[in-house]
């Protein structure tokens, strides 16, 4: 049998719902507010993928561990993919001006262009783009 997921929703721990929620909007994406309360907010990332943000608190009642630090360490990169160059520039570009951190070097390796910054909350994200046409057999 091979697993197939219907839905992605991958949780991060934030310290200002609201204040991500105004970063992520002026990036240009989306939360549906049926999933969405006073502490929680799902961003909507594509068809059937989602980041449900959810104050400190919250997120420790679905976990036993500690958060990590993210000033000083990384759990996860979320990378999404979108469909040109000119993409990655705006949403990017958006989110430094609306207070993101710079994370890594912009990477331009001919078939995939990507650019990388951490949030309000340092969680790092990839916005990537790949060209398929361009990638060799």
């Amino acid at each position: 049998m091979v697993v197939k997921a219907e839905n992605i929703f991958v949780n991060l721990p934030v310290k200002d719902v609201k204040k991500s929620v105004q970063f992520f909007q002026a990036i240009g994406f989306n939360f549906n507010e049926q999933f969405s309360d006073e502490q929680t907010a799902c961003l909507v990332l594509g068809e059937n993928l989602f980041a449900m943000i959810m104050m400190e608190e919250r997120f420790k009642g679905f976990t036993k561990k500690e958060i990590p630090n993210t000033e000083t360490s990384a759990q996860a990169i979320v990378a999404i993919g979108v469909n040109s160059k000119e993409m990655v520039d705006d949403i990017v570009d958006k989110a430094m001006v609306n207070g993101a951190f710079v994370y890594n070097e912009t990477q331009d390796l001919g078939f995939m262009y990507g650019r990388s910054f951490q949030d309000l909350d340092k969680h790092l994200w990839e916005v990537v783009y790949m060209d398929p046409s361009n990638i060799e057999q």
